[in-house]
């Protein structure tokens, strides 16, 4: 299996792992079948601007380079445009994944998308 030089890098340097002390919004998402399970953390200000973001993956290297490509996409990005982020996005930035590691990807969205949920929930939206 190939992965790009940006995946690799991803993998070998995440971006932004860990949990953000204060975050505002978690998401959590996981696909049973191949194992992988991503915690996705927000710390979204007055203004609706993502100030900071974290993850947490338990999961193969495509799901910790989607993890980390994704928190670099929505960083200082307005809730909204956070939510925009799609999979395909996050495999164009990493410059393409396998066919089998596509849905690594779709967690990496829906993690970001889970996250931003539990944020309105929180502020009673």
């Amino acid at each position: 299996m190939m992965y790009t030089d940006k995946v690799l890098d991803h993998f070998s340097n995440p971006r932004n792992m860990g949990e953000v002390e204060g975050a505002n919004g978690v998401g959590m998402v996981g696909n049973a079948k191949c194992g992988d399970i991503m915690q996705m953390f927000i710390k979204v200000n007055d203004d609706e601007i993502i100030e900071e973001v974290g993850f947490k993956t338990f999961g193969c290297g495509a799901a910790i380079a989607t993890s980390s490509m994704a928190t670099e996409m929505i960083k200082g990005k307005s809730i909204d445009e956070a939510l925009s982020l799609t999979n395909q996005a996050v495999v164009e930035a990493l410059e393409g994944l396998p066919p089998v590691k596509i849905h690594c990807s779709v967690l990496a969205e829906e993690a970001v998308k889970s996250a931003i949920d539990d944020y309105r929930k929180k502020k009673g939206e």
